[in-house]
């Protein structure tokens, strides 16, 4: 296949129906992410347990955390890099293997010494997926639903939260389990049942822009093809748009970060200060429910899984109603609406908390996570296109690399906060960093910033063009 050929390939694959090949992709990789929300969930749920197993202290069960946030953050930035490398088909099957492999064998540690190498090395492959499955979901979906459809999948993260706390709630209270080996079960069968999505994750064919950005303009044909004919679409048309091999030399760490400095410096630091701000945020606002929220209204212990259900409810209710907009009124108008309606639900949660009142907690954390959820939904689609094919994932996982560094503030630090400083200041850090994620929205729509609703991924980040000798010129 020549250039001219292999030019029309996103073209072709943006002006295809919506079809049932969508639809598997979607749920396979949706699912997935439902489970990485299942691993993150297990932690509140069972470190209460799992510490008492093994006679840990607080630091000893915050430790737990730490490790799991830290290896997060390394996954994303390797992660990212590595499926540029390999492509996006190899990489989302391994990482799907990777966690639920360590997540099964964590149900087993014997010790707790073991738990923090395998929370550890379960946190690598959930930190690689952020990367991964956004390039992939990008890269399959036309582009009049491409963000639509990434807000849906990143829209299990409730679902999986939710699937948590029920599960959770039935064999913390079941008195057939003991409380004492009760979190092994939760890691056993959270990692079983995220084995078998891997079963209908493997149907997926590899992503056909990244097969042509490397080169493999046959195999990329054949997926297009096959895409054309599941969806009743003639073969071979559409508008050309360059999509040039890359070089024989593969991307690395340092070699992807140096190209994103010196070609996209704008678009790194957007992507980085959008995943700073919610993951701080997002995090933030779970350790103020926990320090600050639930010890000062009237619910009981009985009642909280179900609380942070209804919670999880609203998240999900959010990250729908995004699904309906992104793609109507573009990224920068629900980036900035949802990121500025973040920040104005926690002064909800704060009002509520002050009442002492379970039913308008309750109510004021349902908004605060429908808003949460919608907000970090629409960033990753806004960001993840805004990068080329050859350099997506690297791009997205150097962004959730830096997004993780507030996540561990939110979730680690906060909480210390809170104590020493006040209820006040705390709420005041979280709503801070939601308002400084609108702003480097609005700052990077009033620079010229693309927006990308509706727009071919080819327009937004063209490859730059190769010379005869095989680099790039």
């Amino acid at each position: 296949m020549n250039r001219l050929e292999t030019a029309g390939l996103g073209a072709r694959l943006d002006r295809l129906p919506w079809g049932a090949r969508h639809t598997s992709i979607m749920l396979a990789l949706g699912a997935g992410w439902l489970f990485d929300s299942f691993e993150v969930q297990l932690f509140s749920t069972a470190i209460g347990p799992l510490g008492d197993t093994f006679g840990a202290s607080v630091t000893e069960r915050d430790g737990v955390l730490a490790v799991w946030l830290v290896g997060i953050l390394l996954g994303a930035v390797a992660g990212g890099p590595l499926t540029d490398r390999f492509g996006r088909r190899r990489l989302f099957v391994l990482t799907l293997s990777w966690y639920a492999g360590f997540t099964v064998l964590t149900g087993l540690a014997p010790s707790l010494g073991v738990v923090y190498v395998l929370r550890f090395l379960a946190a690598l492959g959930v930190g690689a997926e952020y990367a991964i499955v956004n390039a992939a979901i990008a890269e399959f979906i036309p582009a009049r639903t491409r963000g639509r459809a990434n807000v849906v999948v990143m829209s299990f993260w409730p679902m999986g939260a939710i699937l948590a706390a029920v599960l959770a709630f039935l064999l913390l209270n079941t008195a057939a389990v003991g409380t004492s080996v009760s979190w092994r079960y939760l890691f056993l069968l959270g990692g079983l049942i995220a084995l078998v999505v891997l079963v209908f994750r493997r149907r997926i064919p590899e992503s056909p822009r990244w097969l042509a950005s490397r080169g493999r303009h046959t195999e990329a044909e054949r997926v297009v093809a096959g895409l054309e004919t599941a969806s009743g679409v003639t073969a071979g048309h559409g508008r050309n748009f360059a999509m040039p091999a890359a070089p024989p030399g593969r991307p690395v760490v340092r070699a992807a970060l140096h190209e994103l400095l010196t070609r996209y410096p704008g678009r790194l630091v957007l992507g980085s200060l959008l995943d700073l701000a919610e993951a701080f945020g997002y995090y933030g606002l779970f350790a103020l429910l926990s320090v600050v929220v639930l010890p000062q209204v009237d619910i009981s212990q009985r009642e909280i899984p179900f609380f942070y259900i209804l919670g999880n409810l609203g998240g999900l209710a959010g990250g729908l109603a995004m699904s309906l907009l992104i793609d109507r009124i573009g990224r920068r108008a629900t980036v900035i609406g949802s990121y500025t309606a973040s920040a104005c639900a926690v002064v909800v949660l704060a009002v509520a908390t002050a009442t002492g009142d379970g039913g308008w907690v309750t109510a004021a954390f349902m908004l605060a996570s429908a808003a949460g959820i919608a907000a970090w939904t629409t960033a990753y689609p806004t960001f993840t296109e805004l990068f080329p094919t050859h350099l997506r994932g690297a791009g997205v996982g150097l962004s959730v690399g830096v997004g993780r560094v507030g996540a561990i503030a939110g979730a680690l630090v906060l909480p210390g906060l809170a104590t020493a400083i006040g209820a006040f200041v705390s709420y005041a850090l979280v709503v801070a960093f939601w308002l400084v994620g609108a702003a480097a929205m609005a700052a990077f729509a009033l620079r010229g910033g693309a927006e990308a609703a509706r727009r071919s991924l080819e327009e937004l980040a063209p490859e730059p063009p190769v010379s005869v000798a095989g680099g790039r010129a």
